[in-house]
């Protein structure tokens, strides 16, 4: 399970961009993830609850984009979301398919944070 690692990366990037914001808490964690990037989703939410424990992050939301896989098809010169994983061919012309455009991403795409107001 890798993904208690991954989870922890996202953790300790989150923490370090909240250093700017002083008192604030995470309501939201988005991330932008690949089919082909080789995580499960769930393990993912299995693992950042266990992670965000004690942290700034704690009961705040995860949420997982998955995104498609994307090729470039050199026949018909446009990129194609291919249709399954165990087929890389172009859905329209049936040309095998090797130039990946999208897929393998791992990345946070925003944070959602609730700022402290400064009483006066």
């Amino acid at each position: 399970m890798h993904e208690l690692s991954i989870v922890s990366s996202i953790v300790d990037t989150v923490t370090e961009k909240l250093e700017a914001y002083p008192g604030a808490r995470v309501k939201e964690v988005r991330l932008r993830v690949g089919a082909l990037a080789a995580v499960i989703e769930d393990s993912l939410q299995f693992c950042y609850g266990i992670a965000t424990d004690d942290t700034p992050l704690q009961g705040s939301k995860l949420v997982v984009n998955i995104v498609p896989v994307l090729m470039h098809c050199d026949h018909c010169d446009e990129d194609v979301e291919i249709a399954s994983l165990q087929s890389f061919r172009c859905p329209e012309c049936d040309e095998p398919v090797s130039d990946l455009r999208q897929g393998r991403e791992l990345e946070i795409e925003s944070i959602e944070i609730d700022e402290v107001e400064e009483k006066v």
